[in-house]
């Protein structure tokens, strides 16, 4: 007697026969299901990015969600897994630009609408690609409400939001030293910068005092920068330089008279212990320029050039100015000396150029009122970590979180 052979499990040939007979059972939107007594259960996707696809991480969240949503849809509460996709913006306009630049053209050659059109194009070919990973899933989205961040119902969700917080005195504008990609023309958050480790030098450099009789050096690795430095300061338990605070250098090359200030900020173990202070090219150094009332000088520009107010470099590069500037430093002796050195430095997630802090005009949301709802929301146990060591980090961040 023949044993018959049975053919392997072939997940393509069976899973979307089962998902398409779950699509067009309409059970997916809540607005189908029996009418019960239950409430409305709802989980908002968070959305992913259309420019990439969906990676073992969105796989987990996804599957998770799904567990939560088919388990409530059983017990019959009103459940709704909301879908959409994200990142109309930058990194969206990132990958037509790259597009465009095959066809010998820029947004620029287009112009707004016309861009924008191009985005749509590019999203309706590409942007649906995302959601079918999701189908490939199994996961039980409501489709039909699929939404998109250049939908006209969302901007306008975005601008009611805006408007609320706005009134309520939450939402301002305020310049402040951000991540700025010369590249992307864009700001970016903490969360959308790349370290890398990178190979540089420590460059150790003598600040004459007003005085004319000594120096105090400083150790930075962008000497460039120093064409806007407005002070040197120390950490105000240094002994080494008790003496110092409250005198004047005269800062090489620019030949400006800047004081020498005690801020809690400095790392006394870093370099001579002595800093540069480059309010706006630099995100701490901008908070010791608030805590100490110092001026702000801007040497560097949108485009990652020097202006006019570095004199000197004017219209380079900050790498062809930082040649510039050690080169004239050695010429006047004031090179103490230079070391290998070794950092990390952040760089755009979608273009990889090395990031620019300078100071930009942006909206910011207050976070005080915000942050200790959400801290109360956990200490009354209304929003549970699981495991309940987390709640650690939450806190910790909030208890530090800045402006967003």
């Amino acid at each position: 007697m023949k044993t018959k052979i049975k053919k392997p499990y072939d997940p393509a040939q069976v899973e979307p026969k089962i998902y398409k007979l779950w699509e067009k059972s309409g059970f997916f939107n809540p607005d189908n299901l029996p009418k019960t007594n239950k409430k409305s259960y709802t989980i908002v996707i968070p959305p992913p990015n259309i420019t990439g696809q969906l990676h073992m991480g969105h796989a987990l969240n996804a599957v998770v969600q799904d567990i939560l949503i088919r388990k409530k849809r059983m017990e019959g509460y009103r459940a709704l897994w909301l879908p959409g996709t994200d990142h109309a913006g930058i990194a969206t306009q990132n990958v037509v630009e790259k597009m465009l630049k095959k066809e010998g053209l820029t947004r620029f050659d287009l112009g707004k609408e016309e861009f924008i059109k191009r985005v749509w194009q590019w999203k309706k070919k590409y942007g649906n690609i995302i959601l079918d990973q999701f189908k490939k899933l199994g996961s039980s989205c409501d489709w039909s409400r699929t939404v998109f961040t250049m939908d006209k119902e969302y901007a306008d969700a975005v601008k009611a939001a805006f408007l609320n917080y706005y009134k309520k005195g939450w939402i301002y504008q305020g310049k402040r030293v951000v991540s700025w990609c010369p590249r992307c023309h864009t700001s970016l958050s903490d969360l959308e910068l790349e370290y890398e480790e990178t190979k540089s030098k420590l460059y150790y450099i003598r600040y004459p005092l007003e005085t004319g009789k000594k120096s105090i050096t400083v150790a930075t690795t962008r000497p460039e920068t120093m064409l806007g430095d407005t002070a040197v300061a120390v950490n105000p338990k240094d002994k080494r330089y008790k003496n110092l605070i409250g005198q004047n250098i005269i800062l090489p090359i620019q030949n400006k008279k800047i004081p020498i200030i005690a801020d809690k900020a400095i790392d006394a173990k870093f370099g001579t212990g002595a800093v540069k202070v480059t309010p706006d090219h630099d995100i701490t150094d901008w908070e010791i320029k608030e805590r100490n009332n110092l001026e702000s000088v801007e040497i560097i520009d949108e485009n990652g050039k020097m202006t006019e107010e570095s004199k000197i470099c004017k219209g380079l590069s900050s790498i062809e100015c930082r040649k510039k500037t050690v080169e004239i430093l050695e010429k006047q002796g004031l090179i103490e000396k230079i070391e290998d050195y070794s950092h990390t430095l952040p760089y755009c997630y979608r273009c990889q150029s090395l990031i620019e802090p300078i100071p930009s005009n942006q909206w910011f949301l207050k976070m005080d009122i915000l942050a200790k709802k959400a801290i109360e929301a956990v200490e009354k146990e209304e929003i549970k970590f699981i495991p309940k060591n987390f709640e650690k980090i939450y806190f910790d961040w909030l208890k530090n979180i800045k402006d967003w």
